[in-house]
């Protein structure tokens, strides 16, 4: 009983009954009225004045053995730790139950927030005969919504890393302003104002984009942590793949607003599974425990290491580091500036399949919308394929050495990548030349399949390369990436239509495909290279 009350009591749901009954229920140990602090911080309280339990007691073997003491730093401050090396409020130390529960509702929040982006282009038509608008403004209603997520990052990411704030209070108040805004963009009546609720609906999701992987990263052991994050990349991938089949079928028969409607379904279930989702940053958990040790035993010397760390951290600051840095080191070193443009391009040619594929499975291959959107199962499938080799990659290669000790260097973590760029042109390629009703449509789709498992692996391989080869900038640099790639995914889906119609479906993807290839050698010169131009960056590590 006691296990599940400790797992509510950190939940948005525990903490809000806590709120609402002035912390009478749910209590935190040092709240109890018969709480001992471990030996080691009874002599900072003993200073302070405050009776403990008894010398016997503070003596005891047990407690000692488990117990780290304090450290104290120059300024005097009293360090906040771990009670333990198995203290139950560790993330790492959490029941196989309850990770299982935290990677089950952060992987459905993200498939739900990216279907939603998606669900809309089934409606896209009707909207264009109703609103009377054309088909390039009835595209923003996904490409606005891309660039919201986009967007987001740059603001919700450094948000999460203060450790008074944490990742849930964003998770649950964006969570909570999407679903009101949902509302009003299933009663709109007018283009305009529906763009706009689209782009807010697709900022206050962002979240579930830039915040979800550090969950993640939080309660994962690290040789694990490549499996469960690839597990994460399936879902902002399935989503979108999957919106326009549930919206196919149904918003034939129900009209365009049903489908605005099964976004509000969709993620108000999330929404209720993350009212039970626990704080899993180490940094907010400790920050907490910090302040009850103070109301505790009246000794304001009690501080968690990044609260410390955040002590001089202003907004000007936060802004800085979101908003200039990442476009800094974009600006001046090489590598960076390569892996932002080449996801960016694999990125919006994913996004330009919503656009293409009705021009080649409808209008070629006489499909109606929910038939088209069992093409993009494939998309689905290439993912699930693709993840075994780059998967066994991880097992068999990156995990083997490290459990021998011995170094890896970054570049390497590019091999996947190097071997999917090539599956990139190959599947635009035959994409590009077989849609055309000479040939069956499963051709063309095994183009499709080919692209888009190459995708995955490769922003997949290129997020891991920039965590491990610029690790004091990764978060502004994963939020500068996904902003690049959600402007250049907006991009895509207002030039692809004209692109198509102007070029045919054939002329207009070698186009595309001809990028990639050229992209190839981009790749190779990084994985080969790439240890001499980290060694001339000044942001990056050597060696």
């Amino acid at each position: 009983m006691s296990t599940l009350t400790d797992f509510i009591r950190d939940t948005p749901f525990g903490q809000g009954i806590r709120w609402a009954s002035s912390a009478r229920m749910f209590r935190y140990p040092e709240e109890e009225p018969d709480f001992l602090l471990l030996h080691p911080y009874i002599r900072a309280v003993e200073e302070g004045g405050l009776s403990t339990e008894n010398e016997n007691d503070s003596d005891s073997p047990e407690k000692k053995q488990t117990a780290h003491p304090p450290d104290q730093t120059s300024q005097g401050h009293n360090l906040v730790s771990w009670y333990s090396n198995s203290d139950p409020a560790n993330p790492s130390n959490w029941s196989m139950g309850k990770k299982a529960w935290v990677h089950a509702s952060i992987n459905y929040y993200a498939f739900a927030i990216y279907m939603a982006s998606s669900i809309y282009t089934p409606a896209a038509p009707e909207l264009i005969r109703i609103w009377d608008i054309s088909v390039t403004v009835s595209s923003l209603g996904l490409g606005i919504f891309v660039l919201g997520y986009g967007i987001g990052p740059l603001l919700f990411g450094p948000l999460s890393e203060i450790p008074a704030i944490g990742r849930s209070s964003v998770y649950l108040v964006t969570q909570f302003l999407f679903l009101v805004l949902s509302v009003p963009t299933a009663l709109a009546n007018n283009a305009a104002g529906f763009m706009v609720l689209r782009f807010l609906q697709g900022f206050f999701g962002a979240p579930a984009l830039c915040i979800a992987g550090g969950t993640i990263g939080d309660i994962t052991a690290p040789l694990w942590l490549p499996f469960m994050l690839y597990v994460y990349a399936f879902c902002p991938l399935a989503g979108p793949s999957l919106g326009p089949l549930i919206a196919g079928f149904s918003v034939p028969v129900k009209g365009w607003r049903w489908s605005m409607w099964e976004i509000v379904w969709s993620v108000g279930l999330s929404f209720v599974s993350m009212m039970f989702v626990p704080e899993t940053s180490a940094a907010t958990i400790l920050y907490r425990r910090a302040n009850r040790l103070r109301d505790l035993t009246s000794i304001e010397s009690y501080r968690s290491q990044s609260e410390i760390d955040h002590q001089h951290t202003s907004a000007s600051l936060i802004v800085k580091n979101s908003l200039f840095i990442p476009w800094k080191i974009n600006g001046l070193d090489p590598s960076v500036l390569f892996t932002s443009l080449y996801c960016a391009l694999v990125y919006c040619i994913f996004y330009s399949f919503f656009e293409v594929f009705p021009l080649v499975y409808m209008d070629m291959y006489g499909m109606n919308y929910g038939e088209m959107g069992l093409i993009y199962l494939a998309v689905l499938t290439a993912v699930v394929v693709g993840g075994v080799p780059y998967l066994g990659f991880i097992h068999f290669f990156v995990n083997k050495a490290t459990k021998e000790g011995r170094k890896i260097q970054p570049e390497t973590r590019l091999v996947p990548a190097l071997v999917a760029s090539l599956f990139m042109p190959t599947g635009l390629f035959l994409f590009a030349w077989t849609s055309d009703p000479r040939f069956h449509w499963i051709v063309p789709t095994i183009g499709v399949f080919l692209a888009s498992g190459a995708v995955c692996i490769i922003i997949q391989s290129v997020f891991v390369y920039i965590a491990l080869a610029y690790p004091a900038y990764v978060s502004s640099l994963l939020a500068a990436n996904t902003f690049c790639r959600a402007v250049l995914a907006l991009a895509a889906v207002l030039w692809s239509g004209p692109l198509y119609h102007d070029l045919g479906v054939g002329r207009g993807t070698s186009i595309l495909g001809g990028l990639c290839g050229g992209c190839i050698i981009g790749v190779f010169v990084l994985w080969h290279w790439g240890h001499a131009l980290r060694a001339r960056s000044r942001f990056a590590v050597s060696g």
